[in-house]
Formats: structure tokens, sequence, C-alpha cells
């Protein structure tokens, strides 16, 4: 379980094929950047643009997650070098600064813009028609990890699009600043909207 607080900007490093096949997952090796890694034993959960993994190996502020076709398939910005926002797993003794976050990446959105707004940010993303019933006025959604408020949501016939404001403290700590139109990036939708829409189904 995870916050959606970003902790530190990491840096995969090396990507390396689980095998010679040609659906093969990958191995990645993240530079964990001011990431205090003194407590993080492996077998640990980072979240890793909003996707929790596994550590498998650990040097100094380097560690090595082991990531599936599937969930290569499933998510942005994880199958090659580059910035990462980490955040590690929840403890019972830590703070919620942002909200319960699985780090189970629900679907893939793209920046549909992202301009400036007086002394902030204006986000706007185009999400899957599928996640659209959980996106609400005020409610959280992750994006690449960073927990956000929504401001806005409309719907259209194939997609929604919400949009988020940004201060510029969100922007100097995560990976965020670096998103641009056309941009994919990795959703994970509130997860009580999720248990509330299973209920309401039921009924």
């Amino acid at each position: 379980m995870f916050t959606g607080i970003v902790a530190a900007i990491g840096t995969i490093t090396d990507v390396t094929p689980l095998s010679n096949q040609t659906d093969a997952g990958l191995k990645l090796t993240i530079d964990a950047g001011k990431l205090a890694m003194q407590d993080v034993s492996l077998g640990d959960s980072i979240a890793l643009n909003g996707a929790c993994m596994t550590v498998v190996s650990k040097n100094g502020q380097q560690f090595s997650v082991d990531i599936s076709r599937e969930s290569l398939n499933l998510t942005s910005g994880l199958d090659q070098p580059g910035l990462v926002n980490l955040e590690k797993a929840l403890t019972l003794a830590d703070p919620i600064g942002g909200h319960l976050v699985s780090g189970h990446v629900d679907g893939l959105g793209t920046v549909v813009s992202f301009d400036p707004v007086n002394e902030s940010f204006e986000l706007v993303i185009s999400a899957p028609k599928s996640l659209a019933r959980y996106l609400a006025y005020k409610g959280s959604i992750v994006v690449n990890g960073v927990s956000l408020t929504v401001n806005r949501v409309t719907d259209f016939a194939g997609h929604c699009e919400f949009s988020i404001n940004l201060i510029p403290h969100t922007l100097q700590v995560t990976t965020l600043k670096q998103l641009k139109a056309g941009t994919k990036v990795n959703l994970e939708i509130d997860l009580i909207a999720r248990y509330v829409e299973r209920m309401l189904s039921l009924n």
C-alpha cells in the first residue's frame, strides 16, 4: 500500500531482457537518488511511476526489479532508461499525506495539455471511457505515482478528460514537469470509488 506522495525521483539506469524470448519481461536497475534505502530489504515493495514492484537486488543506492511483459503492456515509462517517481510501501507508522494507493495501474491516460495558469499549472489528461465512472470533481487520482485532486471532468463519447491543478512544489519534487501533450501516463483510480462501484453493481 502507498499514499501517492513521491519520496524521491529515481533514474532507470539499465534495462535488460529477462530471457531471449520476444515477449520476455525486463530487469530494471534503478538509481534511487535521495530515497532512503537503509531500511529496504529484498522482497520489499517500491512504486515506480505508480506501479508496485518488488526489490530483487540491492547495492547501496541502486536496486533492481523484475517486471513482466504483462505489466509492461499495461504501463508507460518503465521500458527504457529515464526518470521515475519513487515511493516505498506504507508502514503503520507513516502519515497518509495523499490517499490510499494500491500501486496497481488501472489504465493509461494521454496528456492533452499542460499549461501555466497564474502561479500554477493546469494538466489535462484524456482517460479511457472504462475509467470515467471513477473520476469525480474533488476526487482523487494517481498520475505516474502522484496523488492528485481532480478539478474538472468532461465526458465524451469514447473517453473523458479531467484537469488537475499542479503547484510549483509538486512539479519540483516529481517527474510531472516532464509531461507534454501526447505523453502517456499511468493512472490508478481511487480505491474507495472502486469498492463503491462494485457494491452498487450488486444491488
